[in-house]
């Protein structure tokens, strides 16, 4: 029987073995052939599509989404609405963290601007940490 060892499929991906396997647990991956001694062998293609999960979730895709991707990535004669969907809803998670983040990063130099520089007992850090009604912004 030919085809590519785990092993192989891993360097070829950038994917950890352990995480092809847990892949291939939940369904992402199509399930492998295997050999007399139960061992994994994969085709060609399967590296393809572990370093695309992987892009997928380097770019923070939830795994119910990389598996609509993936999905639509298997049918590419139909129109790409479902990834132009998908892609939209993750940019508008990005955009909601980064308008937190934002908010995050005013309320901690307003708390370092504050700061005294001088004993924990007036320290401004300290004080607001202990009672986030001090901060400036109730979400962040």
């Amino acid at each position: 029987m030919i085809g590519i060892s785990i092993g192989e499929a891993a360097k070829l991906s950038g994917v950890k073995i352990p995480t092809i396997r847990f892949y291939e647990e939940i369904a992402l991956l199509r399930p492998t052939a295997r050999t007399e001694a139960n061992r994994r062998l994969f085709t060609d293609e399967d590296p393809r599509r572990l370093s695309f999960i992987r892009h997928c979730r380097e770019l923070g895709f939830e795994l119910d989404a990389i598996r609509a991707l993936l999905k639509v990535q298997d049918s590419p004669k139909q129109s790409c609405d479902a990834a132009d969907a998908i892609a939209r809803q993750r940019l508008d998670e990005v955009e909601r963290r980064l308008r937190s983040l934002k908010a995050l990063k005013k309320e901690l130099t307003r708390m370092i601007e504050g700061c005294g520089h001088g004993r924990v007992g007036q320290c401004r850090v300290i004080e607001t940490l202990a009672d986030h009604a001090k901060c400036v912004t109730p979400r962040h």
